[in-house]
């Protein structure tokens, strides 16, 4: 009886210890990108972006602490609730959409040691929890009894809805060529070179993955809401969409859960096509650290890339978002399949 319950009280301590890793990362990701996101956008409209927080840290030309901040700003802020709102729902909301960012992460490989939960179906199960976030916005806009944020979560659910369809046939597609629904093992499958010197990533096995690569990022962009695809947050139409009577820390939830599903979309973008935590060097700086820095590096890459569409393209209409999705990458993701399906089966 007594190895049963240390037993029990050791996996408590591990997953505790476990589940605050995983939400330290996720406010440092949001910290750190915020104010990477800043500064490119600074850049590219010929600013200078945040330089007036960071006593220490070259205070007045960096702005290191200006997150931090806004961070601490939040915490601070009275917590509002419209007096018409459905107070249960309005507080739940939040916390469902972080929940669902929170738990994806944790089948996230790393490296190839570092992992919070190592499934045998992590590509199923990214994609199941992902799409918890959906009921969380139907929520937030439903319970604040607001107009404005009942159309913003009503798109969210739509758009996202639609773009999750391209986006799990683009991983079909990854799956029909490694054998397997395990993130560590699609990795593994993509170790080794082609034709000598280039890496034997699923993105260049062939022409149909390669336009699969394309498909998926781009329903990813649209899955989190992002520019061009941020339909749901339009402030010139919605005032802010779904999160409009949110203050505070509830709605730095939302703030919070943003970052950490485009880290998701494109962590795992990065291990289905572009060779995770694998060296593009084939048989060079494969150790964990070195692993780390390439999952990371990588994901820090298409993490920019977002930010790049942000600040380039106007934002779609309603029905050209719609149109992008089922006229479009449907169509193109269930070519793939069948192409890659050919290549398998002509090429081996």
């Amino acid at each position: 009886m007594n190895g049963l319950f240390e037993s029990g009280f050791m996996l408590i301590v591990g997953l505790t210890i476990a589940g605050l890793v995983i939400f330290g990362l996720m406010a440092a990701i949001a910290i750190i990108a915020v104010y990477i996101e800043r500064k490119v956008s600074a850049f590219m409209q010929d600013r200078i972006g945040p330089m007036g927080q960071g006593a220490g840290l070259h205070a007045g030309k960096w702005g290191l602490l200006q997150t931090v901040a806004d961070s601490l700003k939040l915490l601070l802020k009275e917590d509002i609730i419209p007096k018409a709102a459905d107070r249960k729902l309005f507080i739940l909301a939040p916390y469902i959409i972080f929940i669902a960012a929170f738990i994806a992460i944790a089948a996230l490989p790393f490296n190839q040691v570092l992992i919070a939960v190592n499934l045998n179906i992590g590509v199923f199960y990214i994609l199941a929890v992902s799409s918890l976030g959906i009921i969380g916005l139907i929520l937030a806009g439903w319970a604040s009894d607001n107009k404005w944020s009942l159309y913003g979560g009503m798109r969210s659910a739509a758009q996202i809805i639609s773009y999750e369809i391209p986006a799990a046939l683009s991983i079909v597609s990854v799956i029909m060529l490694t054998g397997t629904l395990s993130m560590q093992g699609i990795i593994q499958s993509q170790a080794g070179t082609i034709l000598g010197f280039i890496p034997n990533w699923t993105i260049f096995n062939n022409p149909f993955s390669f336009i699969a690569f394309f498909v998926f990022f781009i329903a990813g962009v649209a899955e989190t809401n992002r520019t061009p695809f941020d339909i749901p947050e339009a402030e010139s139409e919605l005032v802010a969409g779904f999160h409009t009577e949110y203050s505070g820390m509830r709605w730095a939830f939302f703030f919070l859960s943003e970052y950490a599903n485009m880290f998701v979309v494109c962590g795992v973008t990065v291990t289905a096509f572009l060779g995770g935590w694998l060296s593009p060097i084939s048989g060079v700086m494969d150790s964990p650290t070195w692993g780390l820095f390439w999952f990371m590096s990588k994901i820090g890459v298409l993490i920019f890339i977002m930010m790049w569409f942000r600040w380039t393209f106007p934002r779609l209409r309603v029905d050209q978002l719609m149109n992008v999705s089922w006229k479009y990458l449907l169509p193109i993701a269930l070519f793939n399949i069948f192409g890659v399906g050919l290549w398998i089966l002509l090429v081996g």
